[in-house]
């Protein structure tokens, strides 16, 4: 990644990698409803600035247009994104009876 000219340095601390699964807080269609409310996102691009999280659903812009590519972007520091909770009705591994 090209490094751009900064006063201060950026904090290393990146919180979101390509391939991470996060939460946004947006527009999206549930059960064929346009709904405002935390939907499931995968990582599939990080830049300087901003984390692009692409969707399996149709999301909205703010002004009521669709994204056609399904793809937001947030600032690192959004408070509309955070990391993905675990799913705990999946199982995992082998399971004793």
């Amino acid at each position: 990644m090209a490094k751009s000219p900064f006063m201060r340095p950026p904090e290393e601390d990146v919180t979101h990698l390509v391939g991470d699964t996060v939460e946004v807080f947006c527009d999206h269609e549930e059960n064929g409803e346009r709904i405002r409310d935390w939907v499931s996102g995968i990582v599939v691009q990080v830049d300087e600035k901003l984390v692009a999280v692409q969707f399996r659903t149709n999301v909205y812009l703010t002004d009521g247009w669709m994204v056609p590519d399904h793809i937001l972007w947030f600032p690192f520091d959004s408070k509309y994104l955070r990391t993905a909770k675990k799913d705990t009705t999946r199982p995992t591994g082998y399971q004793i009876y």
